[in-house]
């Protein structure tokens, strides 16, 4: 039975991690665009665990990493996830995993 994220050490997190970035790119090379997706997400999902969430605070904005110009609010969090709203956006509450905030202190 395979170990869930919030269950793996730091060790084995980094390893699946370089697995699942491996994966992306091979399906990348190979043109099979919704399984790169989906190892790519993985992988920032598993990349959240690494992350200490305190260091992300409700009310700041943040860069979304991988999508240039797009920023997002954060509400609340819960576990890995920050819950809020994309600027300029639907205004419909989304969660996004912390691994794909970037301060915007650090984003320029």
């Amino acid at each position: 039975m395979e170990k869930k994220y919030s269950q793996m050490s730091p060790v084995e997190l980094r390893e699946i991690i370089g697995t699942l970035r491996e994966k992306a790119r091979k399906a990348e090379q190979l043109g099979i665009i919704n399984e790169f997706a989906v190892y790519e997400r993985k992988a920032i999902l598993a990349q959240s665990y690494l992350l200490n969430p305190e260091d992300y605070i409700p009310g700041e904005i943040y860069r979304i990493h991988g999508d240039p110009g797009m920023f997002f609010k954060i509400d609340y969090l819960k576990g890995v996830y920050a819950w809020g709203y994309r600027l300029g956006g639907t205004q419909q509450i989304e969660a996004i995993p912390i691994a794909m905030l970037v301060d915007i202190k650090e984003a320029f």
